[in-house]
């Protein structure tokens, strides 16, 4: 029968540094991820759930601007709100003849500042970035903007926060 014996080496310093590295950077990278070190447009690409917001912020020219210093607070559709939006909508305003008017709109879901839900709550109007302020309104524990629930707040980024919301808002 053929029994197989382990080889014994000594652990060298070089051995131990190298596994204490790696068993550092198993532990400390995941929650440097955790704690916001992806910027918006990265945090929100992983979320999975905001492809067509993605793809809007490419053809509006605006993914440079959302992963730069901020800090930006985002009310963020996800791909369900711009799923109710009328049939043709998205696919038209991504048409680069209308990329003036859906730059203004993915604008107008962003506030300069990083304004947390607990903030949020205290406002009753925000201005955002496109120009136009968008009403904030408290009722029965639930906050909306212009009329979108927002559903999960508090989502931390490196350069600010997102805040998903259920609809599509349009400025005036």
């Amino acid at each position: 029968m053929f029994q197989s014996q382990a080889i014994r080496r000594p652990i060298t310093r070089s051995m131990f540094l190298a596994v204490a590295a790696a068993a550092v950077a198993l532990v400390v990278l995941p929650a440097s991820a955790a704690e916001g070190k992806k910027d918006i447009v990265d945090t929100a690409v992983a979320a999975g759930s905001f492809k067509t917001l993605a793809t809007a912020l490419q053809a509006a020219g605006l993914v440079e601007t959302l992963k730069g210093k901020g800090p930006f607070t985002v009310f963020a559709p996800t791909d369900a709100a711009f799923a109710k939006l009328p049939a043709g909508t998205v696919e038209n305003l991504l048409k680069p003849e209308n990329k003036a008017k859906l730059a203004s709109i993915l604008t107008y879901h962003v506030v300069a500042g990083d304004v947390k839900a607990a903030d949020v709550v205290k406002l009753t109007e925000a201005k955002t970035v496109q120009g136009q302020s968008v009403k904030i309104k408290v009722e029965g524990g639930k906050v909306m903007v212009d009329g979108a629930n927002v559903v999960t707040t508090d989502i931390a980024a490196s350069n600010g926060t997102i805040h998903v919301i259920d609809s599509v808002i349009m400025p005036k």
